[in-house]
């Protein structure tokens, strides 16, 4: 992806290096252990007002980490090799928002709104969000409360090693992904949506309209991506496939089937793989928002 030439976000917060050092990966616990977690991690990412997270996929869940371990310590610190690795992927974010930040605008007034553009916290192990407390092992999240994207770049070695996702683009989609709650927020999906989750509470219809919320993300995430290349010429050779990996390898099946071995469709929350591959390229192909209508 061409993206070194072009000026970083200043709604960035790097809390780095004030960050709590300690938050990880101890090892991967069982899967009793994480089933005996869930319920913790659920009580970490829900108010009264139901989920207050939106992140990029069930990450503490299935990936095999341990939802406490950036409260309990553990870790060391990185090497200067990794920092400047880190500090070079922290520009390289902070230009990708900087271009969700132009194409947003001028297409939030084509339509004659406003865009307010989303902040961006960079952090390491954990911090403290409008929405309680972070940890890196959530993965990217948007918090609708403070209207910021959270993120620790350990995920995305994680999202390289662990489910064979990388590349820079992955990376930019990603972040597109989160950039597209923050739409989502502005529009007063997310706050509908929540008032629908209320009539259905504890059905398989509550699961299903967030997937409805996680695919137009993902479609939103496409449209970014298409503009952006038609006015900064970003994409390489390979890059939408980089993207098109990342969206399968966080789909509700494959992240399932690597923790458990089966899949539970009733229980998807982010959509399976290839629904989420369908609603990116949807949306890259058209640039149009109104090509991500997911039924909510």
């Amino acid at each position: 992806m061409r993206w070194e030439d072009r000026d970083e976000s200043k709604n960035v917060d790097d809390r780095r290096s004030s960050g709590n050092s300690g938050g990880g990966m101890r090892g991967m616990p069982s899967m009793g252990t994480i089933m005996f977690l869930w319920p913790v991690v659920q009580r970490l990412l829900k108010t009264k007002f139901g989920w207050a997270i939106i992140g990029i996929g069930a990450v503490a869940y299935f990936s095999g980490f341990n939802p406490l371990s950036s409260m309990m310590g553990g870790g060391n610190a990185s090497s200067s090799v990794n920092q400047k690795a880190d500090d070079k992927q922290a520009r390289f974010i902070s230009t990708v928002l900087g271009d969700t930040e132009k194409v947003w605008g001028t297409l939030f007034k084509e339509h004659g709104a406003k865009y307010q553009e989303p902040a961006m916290v960079l952090y390491r192990g954990s911090t403290q969000s409008g929405c309680g407390h972070a940890s890196a092992q959530m993965g990217p999240f948007y918090c609708p409360a403070d209207q910021k994207i959270y993120i620790d770049l350990g995920f995305f070695d994680e999202l390289s090693k662990k489910h064979n996702a990388s590349g820079d683009f992955a990376q930019a989609y990603v972040l597109a992904h989160e950039v597209g709650h923050h739409i989502q927020n502005m529009e007063g999906t997310l706050t509908k949506v929540q008032q629908m989750k209320q009539q259905v509470k504890g059905s398989k219809g509550e699961n299903q309209l967030q997937v409805r919320v996680e695919l137009q993300a993902d479609c939103y995430a496409g449209v970014w991506a298409h503009h952006a290349h038609k006015r900064f010429n970003i994409l390489e050779q390979g890059d939408v496939e980089e993207a098109l990996r990342a969206a399968s390898a966080i789909g509700d099946d494959a992240l399932q089937k690597q923790a458990q071995g089966y899949v539970v469709p009733d229980s998807f929350t982010h959509g399976s793989s290839e629904q989420r591959v369908t609603w990116f390229r949807k949306g890259i192909k058209s640039g149009d928002i109104r090509s991500c209508d997911t039924g909510i």
